[in-house]
This record gives structure tokens, sequence and C-alpha cells, in this order.
């Protein structure tokens, strides 16, 4: 099978594959990006329009499907009777891999046939697990929902997970991260495949930004990993209470009753990262929550946390969230977009 050459004028076929338990969301945002490209903003500005896609959506067998949430979804047809796709689009699956599979097992040797015949694959959230289960991603690169991408990690170890990008790309493959990357990820692919005008325009009309690229910043910090060590725990305990004070780490071993060594040893077998790098975390997440309550100073916020080299604080803040404090304040301070 061979993916079709569309003409510049003819647009490309989108098949939506709605899945069982996911979040509704996830279908039926890039639904409407994909159905806008090209219309909709034309459509307002006065221009002819043009659609840039054919949208269609198919089920496992053409029977309904149903959300996470109890929503009821209908789709044009069964995967068995799709005969054009030049993209497919996977929305989330939910979170237990076992079960999902299994119930949607005829999907993965579909995909792959799918994209040995040229078509681009793009999944959302946990719908990458349907890719990385067909062996779709063995040694590519791809992304997930933060919250699911140790357990994906563990189940399938031969995939390069980059959980702190929002989108990825790999031979054809794209992987959006957390539920709301639906729209990030359509719009990509919009830009993508149809240029950065007309991206823009999509976004405008349905009054989107353009793609992030990091999630990082969606994330509860620390994400440090579940442990047994109630020493270390201990010691989580006490830089959480107390990380503005800047503990040091010699400090901190000899509260604990322990060397500066076995500390750094003992902290990293635990919980996966060097205690410093915990610090910063828990500083990143104060920083946030100052931040999305409207903080007026970045500089203030800075001290806040327990930095008083401001610079040093943006580029930290931005390497942990994938963002400026600026920029984060300016998305998520309160009536962020209300009218002025």
């Amino acid at each position: 099978m061979h993916r079709r050459q569309p003409r510049e004028s003819e647009p490309l076929d989108v098949v939506i594959v709605l899945v069982n338990d996911g979040h509704a969301s996830t279908a039926v945002g890039p639904m409407e990006v994909f159905s806008s490209a090209g219309r909709l903003w034309d459509e307002i500005s006065g221009i002819t329009p043009r659609s840039r896609f054919r949208v269609s959506t198919a089920s496992i067998d053409g029977a309904p499907v149903e959300s996470a949430f109890g929503l009821r979804v209908s789709p044009d047809r069964s995967l068995a009777e799709v005969t054009r796709a030049d993209l497919i689009f996977v929305p989330s699956s939910g979170v237990m891999p076992d079960e999902v599979m299994q119930r949607h097992a005829v999907l993965l040797p579909w995909l792959v046939e799918r994209h040995d015949g040229g078509a681009m694959l793009a999944a959302v959230c946990s719908g990458a697990a349907f890719f990385a289960e067909a062996g779709l991603l063995d040694g590519r690169r791809a992304t997930t929902h933060w919250g699911v991408a140790e357990a994906f990690g563990q189940r399938y170890p031969e995939v390069n997970w980059c959980p702190d990008l929002l989108i990825t790309e790999d031979e054809r493959i794209f992987c959006g991260g957390g539920v709301n990357a639906a729209t990030d990820l359509s719009l990509f692919l919009v830009e993508r495949l149809c240029g950065r005008e007309v991206a823009i325009g999509c976004a405008k009309a349905l009054i989107l930004d353009m793609p992030r690229t990091h999630q990082s910043g969606y994330a509860i910090l620390p994400v440090a990993r579940p442990h047994g060590d109630g020493k270390v725990r201990e010691i989580e305990e006490y830089l959480n209470t107390h990380f503005r004070r800047s503990p040091s780490i010699d400090a901190v071993a000899k509260r604990m009753g322990m060397s500066r060594r076995t500390l750094i040893r003992r902290f990293k077998a635990a919980t996966g990262c060097l205690p410093g790098v915990y610090l910063q975390m828990i500083r990143v997440a104060a920083a946030r929550r100052l931040l999305e309550e409207g903080a007026d100073s970045v500089d203030q916020v800075a001290v806040e946390v327990g930095y008083n080299d401001t610079a040093f604080f943006r580029s930290l803040f931005k390497r942990h969230t994938g963002e400026t404090p600026s920029a984060y304040r300016e998305r998520y301070r309160p009536n962020h977009g209300a009218p002025k």
C-alpha cells in the first residue's frame, strides 16, 4: 500500500480513530482544527475558503465509542472501511494499557500496515501506547503525558521517551504530550503540511495559541519517583519545608546523621535525582504557584523562593518548565485573557 501524493489543490485525508475510555476532547479538538484549516479564518476575512483536509472518523468495528466520562461518539466507518488516509490521528486511550490493548487489539496491525503504506501517524497523550505496543516506536523518540511516562518507560523500554517535550516527530510518527496537547499537535501538523500562514490563520480563528514545545511546566514538581527509603523521605520533607533558607548538603547530611557522600548516594538511588536538583525543582514549583497567583515582580519571586541571582533563576525556571517566568505568569495568572 502506498500513500497517495495529493496535488497542491487537493485536501489531505485525515482519519481520526475513535477509541473507548479516552478523553473525547482529544478526538473532537483535532477534528475542529483540521476541519478549520484553510476555511474558517478565510471565511472570517472575506477570502474564498479552501479546505486543506478531509476529516473523517473510524472506530474498530464502526460502532459508537464511549469516552471516559460517558460521552458517546458515532464514527463515520470502521477501520476496514477506510480506503484513503494521509494522516491517522489517535486520541488518548486511558491509562491502563493491558485492558485498553485487549479491547483495541485490531488497531495495532492496522496502524503498522498504514504506516508501512506511507501514512503519517499521530497520537496524543496515552494514545502513544498504541504505537509503542505495535512496535512502531522501538528505537524512536516519543512523548506522552508526564503522569504515565514512567509506567510507559517500564512497559516499552525500547522507546526513547522524552516526556519533557510536548511534541515529538520521528519517521512520520508524531506524538503529543498531555490532553490539551491535542490542539498543539494538530496545529503543528497543520503548519508542517500547509505552511505557517495557514496554521496562524487557523489558530486565530479558533482563538488558540500556536504550539508550545515543552510540557514540564504542567507537571507537579518535584517529580521524584516513589521509593521506600524512610531516611530519604525525611530529607525530602526537610527540603520541602526549608527550601527558602538555601540549606547546604553538608548541613542536611549532618542533621540526618550521615556523611555528605552517603546522603547523595542514597538520595540519588531512591529518587533518581541529586539533592541539589531536587531542591531546584521544589523552588521552581513554589515560583510557579506565586506566578499563577499573579505576582507582579519576577525579581521578587526569585527572592521568595531562595534565589538572589534573578538571571540564574530565570534560566533555571525556563530549563524546568520550557518558558520564561514572565511568559508563564501571563498564561496562568488570574483573569488571563479577560477583556480589559
